[in-house]
């Protein structure tokens, strides 16, 4: 979709920042391995910072979609831990009270800004009070940015979809563990269920058609 056939007003409109921890996107997170060569690649971190800072500048609302902190005896009981509830399991991901579970310093939410409770899968909606809160404050649109395209992106994308919302990925502050799984989300699935897949720079050309 073109840019200049998309508008978003500031009232009905919310950047969800999904799993920005320290564990995702600092040096020396758990998984921040995984996530280098992409990050470094697309300047994830710098166009993540530039839709923030878009987003606080046009006055949209702003919605941190965490995913579930890791504490002790979590998943015990559980009969049916997905493969990436395991592997969570086995290296205790953005543990509770963790450097790692902190906040990204360019990422730390405003007092204006709203944290939902924790997904414990891959969707933001699931489970969570992300849909009622997003009702609640007139949103119809969402943008989207974090980690990770294939899996929490991805699943919370569609989930939004279905549940009546316009949906942007904005596919150059979003990161993956590889380039498979961008294809996977930008190329094959996102096309199926986003209104909008841009880059920053095709996202802000948005508001220069609006100024204009």
């Amino acid at each position: 979709m073109n840019a200049q056939q998309v508008t978003y007003s500031p009232e009905s409109t919310a950047l969800l920042i999904i799993d920005p921890y320290n564990d995702f996107l600092s040096e020396g997170g758990k998984i921040w391995p995984q996530v280098k060569e992409i990050a470094e690649e697309i300047d994830l971190l710098d166009h993540m910072r530039t839709v923030l800072a878009a987003a606080r500048e046009q006055g949209f609302h702003v919605f941190i979609v965490p995913h579930h902190q890791t504490a002790p005896g979590d998943y015990e009981t559980w009969d049916h831990l997905s493969p990436t509830q395991q592997r969570v399991v086995e290296r205790q991901t953005f543990a509770v009270g963790s450097w790692g579970a902190e906040w990204h310093p360019d990422f730390v939410p405003q007092e204006n800004e709203l944290v939902m409770r924790q997904h414990w899968a891959s969707s933001g909606f699931a489970n969570t009070d992300l849909d009622m809160m997003l009702k609640q404050h007139g949103v119809q649109k969402v943008v989207i940015i974090g980690m990770k395209a294939n899996t929490c992106v991805d699943t919370t994308a569609r989930f939004g979809q279905e549940l009546g919302y316009h949906v942007t990925l904005i596919r150059d502050a979003i990161g993956a563990f590889s380039w498979d799984e961008m294809r996977a989300t930008f190329d094959i699935n996102g096309p199926a269920y986003a209104h909008a897949i841009f880059t920053t720079d095709e996202f802000l050309n948005t508001f220069q058609k609006t100024a204009a």
